[in-house]
């Protein structure tokens, strides 16, 4: 998936979603915490040599030089750009192709992978995303990451992640993110999960 250092469409209407994640929720959290990201993104790289680069090509770039604003601002436009993804008004259901034999084998069954994905996102203290990614030998894992982290730092692979910042379901949940935890699995997009394996 190709992400510029623009703000993208949605994959689908605000209102495909409902009600898992209500169009009022898209205002603030794409239309405005996405959108602010990728202004902020935008006024850092003005004028600069960055002007040119990948928004992953940024995100290492911030990431190595501990240059915060930067990373920050670049990686949280690369995971909710992601995160939109993700999710399909056609998801859910059981996973099937390539990623369901891969969770089968890494984590023994769905059933499985699905509990420890849960627990680990609603456990996740304060802000960050739940991620499942693939390592360098194929291998999928589950990674809790703080604020704005991604595998991408890590040489893996992002395959899911789920938006665990209070900001993605406190419109729609109030502080139940256990709830919201379990309403992505009505909505998950096994056909883009597939996509992103190596």
């Amino acid at each position: 998936m190709k992400i510029t250092q623009n703000l993208p469409e949605l994959p689908y209407d605000k209102s495909a979603l409902n009600p898992f994640i209500t169009e009022e929720t898209f205002d603030y959290h794409y239309g405005k915490h996405h959108a602010a990201y990728v202004n902020n993104l935008a006024g850092l790289v003005k004028d600069t040599k960055l002007i040119a680069a990948s928004v992953e090509e940024i995100i290492q770039i911030g990431f190595a030089e501990k240059n915060h604003a930067l990373f920050n601002n670049a990686a949280q436009h690369w995971n909710h750009t992601f995160f939109w993804h993700c999710m399909s008004p056609d998801g859910g259901k059981q996973p099937d192709g390539k990623i369901g034999e891969l969770i089968t084998r890494d984590f023994g069954s769905f059933e499985n992978f699905k509990e420890q994905f849960s627990t680990t996102a609603v456990k996740l203290f304060g802000c960050g995303w739940a991620w499942l990614a693939q390592d360098e030998h194929g291998k999928l894992e589950i990674i809790a990451m703080k604020d704005a982290h991604t595998p991408l730092t890590e040489n893996k692979k992002p395959i899911l992640t789920i938006d665990v910042w209070e900001h993605a379901y406190y419109i729609d949940y109030r502080n139940a993110r256990p709830k919201f935890v379990e309403g992505f699995w009505e909505i998950v997009n096994w056909e883009f999960a597939n996509q992103n394996l190596k």
